[in-house]
């Protein structure tokens, strides 16, 4: 296509139902989105639009043409992104991705990290998908599990995040605790509520009672914590996350078995650049102490 300004404007059309919206998006007088539409119309030779006093519908070639640039205009923000996290020094975007449940062991080190680099605007993403890198979606990704193995990807080892079994006093209170899995018989217990999570603990637990013992399930670690906390069974915490509250005792103590390797994931092409060095470094620094005892006071 020779002129993608028509494109867009088209797109912009589309997805928004009128020449005056999709003037006011692009910043052009909507006298040249009506030229835009009938010259990207004539040079096809087909109607991608049927107006009407609302504005304009998208005709099945419309649809197909706002399929197509809304793939493309999705791929220009992304390379604008990491062309934007691309310089040599500590200003602009920087944007981190990792699962939900380590935001409050990270939140409080990211936010030293942006005081530290005040023109930094600092983006933590969180979330159970994939962030893909390759499009500029995220600069640094945290990622537990298994070793990543995306293509065109920086892996780095960051800490063994541990675990431990825990109870709240209360229900030790009005159920007593196990001393041991061979007591695990006529407890509740708190886990995800997906069975084949493949977390070592998740498995190691479902490997010693019965699906019905895990009496509250849930796909948040948030709220898994905070079942945990009101009493309604035993359950996993991270070592860090679990010396926070005075109120939890240990069913077991930390198991190796149980651990989860956490990974630094960045993308080639900004790996080196002043701000990505300058956060991996940050985040090793601060999680020296994080393998065993959690962040120190």
């Amino acid at each position: 296509m020779d002129n993608w300004d028509e494109i867009r404007t088209a797109f912009q059309v589309a997805r928004l139902g009128t020449v005056s919206g999709a003037a006011e998006v692009l910043g052009v007088h909507h006298a040249t989105v009506i030229r835009h539409i009938d010259a990207l119309e004539g040079r096809l030779g087909v109607k991608l639009f049927q107006r009407h006093a609302r504005g304009y519908t998208p005709t099945e070639a419309g649809q197909d043409l706002l399929r197509v640039a809304q793939t493309t205009d999705e791929q220009f923000q992304q390379l604008a992104g990491r062309l934007k996290g691309g310089g040599n020094d500590m200003r602009g975007e920087l944007v981190l991705t990792s699962l939900a449940g380590l935001a409050p062991l990270l939140a409080p080190a990211l936010t030293d990290f942006q005081r530290d680099n005040p023109e930094l605007v600092l983006r933590y993403l969180t979330g159970e998908r994939l962030f893909r890198l390759e499009y500029g979606e995220a600069h640094v990704a945290i990622r537990a599990g298994a070793t990543p193995e995306e293509p065109d990807n920086v892996v780095q080892p960051f800490f063994t995040q541990m675990h431990g079994l825990y109870a709240a006093r209360a229900y030790a209170d009005a159920h007593g605790l196990p001393e041991g899995p061979e007591d695990f018989a006529g407890h509740a217990f708190v886990a995800p509520d997906d069975p084949s999570m493949r977390a070592p603990f998740n498995r190691w637990l479902r490997d010693r009672v019965n699906e019905d013992a895990i009496r509250f399930r849930s796909s948040e670690s948030r709220a898994l914590e905070l079942a945990l906390l009101e009493g309604a069974g035993i359950g996993f915490l991270p070592l860090w996350e679990a010396a926070r509250h005075e109120d939890l005792l240990e069913v077991m103590p930390p198991q190796k078995m149980w651990a989860v390797q956490m990974w630094l994931v960045t993308h080639v092409d900004l790996h080196r650049t002043a701000k990505v060095q300058g956060l991996l470094t940050f985040l090793k620094d601060r999680a020296k102490d994080w393998d065993s005892e959690g962040p120190t006071a």
